[in-house]
């Protein structure tokens, strides 16, 4: 097995969690740094807004590595469609394959279904309810709870942290209610 074969191998939970877990001590010990991705969105704005707004007045190039880590994101997740696009080797589970086509879901090729998180889809209800209301909850949701769910539950959890716990098991307790009793209604219309 050649090293993109292995790459593209849905990886062991003994690989991938180290690896996540790894980067907490190497953040605080080589840099004192803390590991969350919502804050990235602050120092963009910061950066491109002029200083006028008093949110954004801070020396936002002190944390420039943490935008260089979201373009790598972003990065990675655009060769990642790329490279994955119309693969047949992904293989979605049989019993999620027969709930979503008891909505009306058929078409699940790839990553995601195009039915659902299709272009063609955001000028429609479930579109918008989707992606672009379900988006705005994720950024108030954000915003509200003082961080995102990387940052809370694995570095705020990491670090002890009362506010992470809350906030991780206020989105844990989120994410159950909306995918077994609010999704299937959505999915419905």
């Amino acid at each position: 097995m050649n090293i993109i074969e292995w790459i593209k191998q849905p990886w062991p939970w003994y690989v991938a969690g180290p690896i996540i877990g790894l980067m907490v001590p190497a953040l605080l010990i080589f840099g004192n740094k803390t590991f969350g991705i919502s804050s990235s969105l602050r120092h963009v704005c910061a950066a491109c807004v002029p200083a006028k707004i008093p949110f954004f007045q801070y020396d936002w190039k002190k944390e420039i590595w943490n935008l260089f880590f979201v373009f790598g994101i972003f990065l990675g997740g655009i060769l990642t469609a790329l490279y994955f696009q119309d693969d047949a080797s992904v293989v979605v589970n049989e019993n999620l394959v027969n709930e979503l086509s008891g909505y009306g879901i058929t078409e699940i090729n790839g990553l995601i279904p195009e039915q659902l998180f299709g272009w063609s889809q955001v000028g429609t209800l479930r579109g918008i309810i989707l992606m672009v209301f379900g988006g705005f909850l994720v950024g108030f949701g954000t915003r509200y709870a003082g961080g995102c769910t990387s940052g809370h539950a694995i570095m705020g959890l990491s670090n002890l942290q009362l506010p992470s716990l809350i906030a991780t098991i206020s989105f844990m307790a989120g994410g159950f209610i909306m995918a077994n009793l609010i999704l299937p209604y959505i999915l419905a219309l």
